[in-house]
């Protein structure tokens, strides 16, 4: 068994193949990751959510931070090397465990770092502790992704970590509605963990033979610096404003957006899910020197994530109020926030695809652009938030300000990012179709007009509403959008069949 993977003999029918596999994940993880907002909503409140929602936005940028950028560096690594791959990859979980240890401690000193608008209570001194796990995951996780072993991180982050999170919610509820939420995050890491190193143990070994290699990682940290920055600052990006508003608001604010938030962040894991098969056939069709075939991944991904995220974003932004009085009334004036989120997933999708190219063509400026792009978003997002509170409008209206910002900025970078990969690549990264065009307005001039029903049938408009909306874009995509290519995702076409990695080397 040779260690790299065999290039796909169709890359487009490669993509699709894991695509569906991820896809099929995140509908998983959106089935799983339902209760545990309607729990956390109903039973522990905005305030308690609030709080939670800033120690694991803290925790969660340690462990990133942690990895390195080996999440999308191993790739390039294990690629490059003449070493055993078994080696390497302990190698990266060698220095995820150093610099792990190093942010647990640094948060366990300073805690008031994860709860700045309110004081450490209970349990949460200890939350830092858990940064290993998640590291050792995403790193263990990208080790298989090299292997095109998807099914993974579909097991891991689709199934056992909502489940262990909402069922550990409910369950703790009975012990501790102050502690149950941290407490269950824990133990949804430590599931995770379990989930992701028993395969990848199974794929690679344990390290018989193995020491670290001090030259090696140290080198490997010095050329991962530009990935590192790209993943914290794209992870900040997406969370920098839930940060803001723990500085500017209450928890029971920071509490009412997070939930939000989480509604929005489903679309990104659209994204995400084809990250694992994504990355592996851009380095290499990179080292093949093949850039069309670069710009036609992007492209084609970029159209399928973009499809599928304006999709969630009109059933979600259309019936705004009723998602959020799903998950509890006092969560309703949330709304606002979740239908600029849910936009701005839309948004970022072809700047979030084509910055998988950049970081392996362009790491350093498109590090620039990220850095120049997040200090905008920052500034904005203060702005906007005085403003409007000049203009004395309540909490709930001004809490909106970091919403718009992200919309604005992660706008402006896909034009950017795109643009920039367009002339890098020779041939362009964008793909603009007018038919999708008319499915939105389509469906957002059926959805508007289902919404005016009376407010006694708003049952009606969250259990036939966002099937008729859903229903309308995708039938005017599928007729006169949708190409060959992008109906193999949804079917295992001849190409595709004909595009599969050997079973017998790499599980899918």
């Amino acid at each position: 068994m040779t260690d790299a993977p065999t290039q796909p003999a169709d890359d487009i029918a490669a993509l699709a193949k894991g695509g569906r596999t991820n896809v099929f994940g995140f509908v998983l993880r959106l089935v799983a990751r339902l209760p545990f907002l309607f729990i956390a909503g109903r039973i522990y409140g905005p305030e308690i959510v609030g709080r939670f929602a800033l120690a694991v936005l803290v925790v969660e940028l340690a462990a990133l931070v942690a990895t390195l950028g080996l999440k999308r560096g191993l790739a390039q690594a294990l690629s490059s090397t003449d070493r055993p791959h078994a080696h390497v990859v302990w190698d990266a979980l060698a220095v995820a465990f150093i610099m792990s240890v190093a942010a647990s401690a640094v948060l366990f000193v300073f805690p008031q770092v994860m709860y700045p608008n309110s004081e450490v209570i209970g349990f949460e001194r200890l939350l830092p502790l858990i940064v290993f796990a998640i590291a050792w995951s995403d790193v263990s996780l990208a080790a298989l992704a090299y292997r095109l072993n998807v099914k993974a991180a579909v097991t891991a982050r689709a199934v056992v970590e909502p489940w262990t999170i909402s069922i550990a919610a409910w369950a703790l509820s009975y012990y501790s509605t102050r502690d149950g939420l941290i407490m269950s995050y824990v133990l949804s890491m430590a599931a995770a963990l379990v989930a992701s190193i028993v395969p990848f143990i199974r794929s690679y070994g344990l390290p018989y033979g193995w020491s670290p290699h001090l030259r090696p990682m140290l080198a490997l940290v010095k050329r991962n610096m530009p990935l590192a920055g790209a993943d914290a600052i794209e992870w900040g990006t997406r969370n920098v404003d839930r940060f803001i508003l723990g500085l500017l608001f209450g928890p029971a604010i920071v509490g009412i957006y997070y939930m939000a938030q989480q509604v929005a962040s489903l679309p990104q894991k659209l994204k995400t899910s084809f990250d694992p098969v994504l990355g592996p056939v851009i380095t290499q069709s990179l080292a093949a020197d093949d850039k069309s075939a670069v710009a036609r991944q992007v492209r084609q991904v970029g159209f399928w994530i973009i499809t599928a995220q304006a999709a969630l974003a009109l059933a979600g932004s259309i019936p705004a109020s009723g998602v959020m009085g799903v998950v509890g009334r006092e969560f309703v004036s949330g709304a606002g926030a979740l239908s600029f989120l849910l936009i701005a997933e839309v948004l970022a999708a072809k700047g979030a695809v084509s910055e998988a190219a950049l970081v392996y063509i362009a790491r350093h400026r498109n590090l620039m652009i990220s850095i120049g792009l997040l200090t905008f978003q920052v500034v904005l997002s203060f702005a906007l938030v005085f403003l409007m509170r000049s203009f004395g409008l309540p909490q709930n209206y001004a809490a909106v300000g970091p919403a718009m910002a992200l919309c604005i900025s992660v706008a402006l970078g896909s034009v950017i990012k795109s643009g920039l990969l367009s002339k890098l690549l020779g041939h362009s990264v964008r793909d603009f179709r007018p038919a999708l065009l008319w499915a939105v307005l389509a469906a957002a001039l059926i959805g508007s007009a289902i919404m005016q029903l009376p407010k006694r049938f708003e049952w009606a408009e969250m259990l036939f509403g966002i099937p008729v909306i859903l229903a309308t874009y995708f039938a005017i995509l599928w007729r006169w959008a949708f190409r060959p290519e992008d109906k193999a995702l949804f079917h295992k076409s001849a190409a595709a069949s004909e595009a599969t990695i050997p079973t017998d080397r790499y599980k899918v």
